[in-house]
């Protein structure tokens, strides 16, 4: 028996409670096609901390180690610029990118 909010007693019922795992998105991230899909839809959040995130996301997809070998910065300063709570620098983040294969591009925006 289970007491509400306004005093009554009920009867609880049982439910079937499934649970849930993790996702990592690495795993979905094998080609460069899935890469700049992911970028892409990262890029129109302008949550410059989601795109630094999901930036981070694709070194790990890539190979951390690698990554850093082609930017001359430590796989430690790479997984903490690009966590969930980092805050690159915009040089750090040009040469990720470069690493990655991913180019910023400058559009003039459309008229709403």
């Amino acid at each position: 028996m289970i007491a509400n909010l306004s005093g009554r007693v009920g009867v609880a019922k049982k439910t079937k409670v499934e649970k849930l795992t993790n996702c990592d998105p690495v795993e979905d991230l094998g080609s460069d096609e899935a890469i700049a899909i992911f970028m892409a839809e990262a890029f129109l959040t302008n949550d410059a901390g989601y795109i630094s995130h999901a930036l981070g996301v694709v070194a790990r997809a890539k190979g951390m180690a690698q990554i850093a070998s082609q930017t001359g910065l430590s796989r430690e300063q790479l997984y903490r610029s690009f966590s969930e709570k980092g805050n690159p620098t915009l040089k750090t983040t040009l040469a990720l990118m470069k690493a990655l294969g991913i180019e910023l591009t400058a559009e003039v925006q459309k008229a709403a």
